[in-house]
C-alpha cells in the first residue's frame, strides 16, 4: 500500500511541478499562505538535508548555501527554512512525502489566485480529493492533507 501511494504521489505531483500548478494553502490569523511547487530559490536534496538536521524550534545554526546564508527552523508540520538573501522566494517550507522523499514549497511562485478562488478551493477540499471546480480558465481539484490543502490547477482546455 505505502508503495502504491509512492507512485500516486509522484504520477500527480512531479509532472506538475513544471508548470507551478499545484499550491499548497494554509490559512492563518491574518488570511491565506499560499506555496507554490516551483520557485525561484532552489537547492538540491543534499543540501536541504544538511539544512534540514541544524533546525531547531527557535532556528538552527546559519548554513552557507548558494543561495546565501540559510537558517531551519523545526515547525510542527515540517522545517522551514529562511533565505534572507532571496528578494522574492526567501522561504521555503520541507516535507516529506509517504516515501521518504523531500518535497519543497516556496513561499513565492507564479501561481497567483484571489482570496475568492483561494476560499472556493480551500472550501471544496475533501481528504480524498474534492469536487473539480472552475477557477476563471482553470480547473482546480483540493485535498486535506497534513500541512493544509494542497490545491492541483490545470487549464480548462480550449473548445474545438
Amino acid at each position: 500500500m505505502k508503495r502504491l501511494m509512492c507512485v500516486l504521489a509522484a504520477a500527480c505531483v512531479l509532472p506538475a511541478w513544471a508548470e507551478d500548478n499545484v499550491l499548497l494553502v494554509r490559512q492563518g490569523p491574518e488570511g491565506f499562505t499560499v506555496w507554490h511547487t516551483e520557485g525561484e530559490s532552489t537547492l538540491s536534496d543534499d543540501e536541504l538535508l544538511d539544512i534540514m538536521a541544524t533546525a531547531t524550534p527557535e532556528g538552527g545554526t546559519e548554513v552557507e548555501t548558494p543561495v546565501g546564508p540559510v537558517r531551519a527552523y523545526e515547525l510542527p508540520a515540517g522545517i522551514m527554512v529562511r533565505l534572507p538573501a532571496a528578494p522574492r522566494d526567501n522561504a521555503l517550507l520541507v516535507d516529506r512525502d509517504a516515501c521518504g522523499h523531500i518535497i519543497v514549497w516556496h513561499v513565492a511562485g507564479t501561481t497567483q489566485l484571489t482570496d475568492t478562488e483561494l476560499t472556493e478551493a480551500v472550501l471544496s477540499a475533501l481528504p480524498e480529493g474534492g469536487p473539480r471546480i472552475r477557477l476563471g480558465d482553470r480547473y482546480a481539484k483540493a485535498f486535506i492533507g497534513r500541512l493544509g490543502v494542497t490545491v492541483t490547477l490545470w487549464k480548462v482546455p480550449a473548445k474545438r
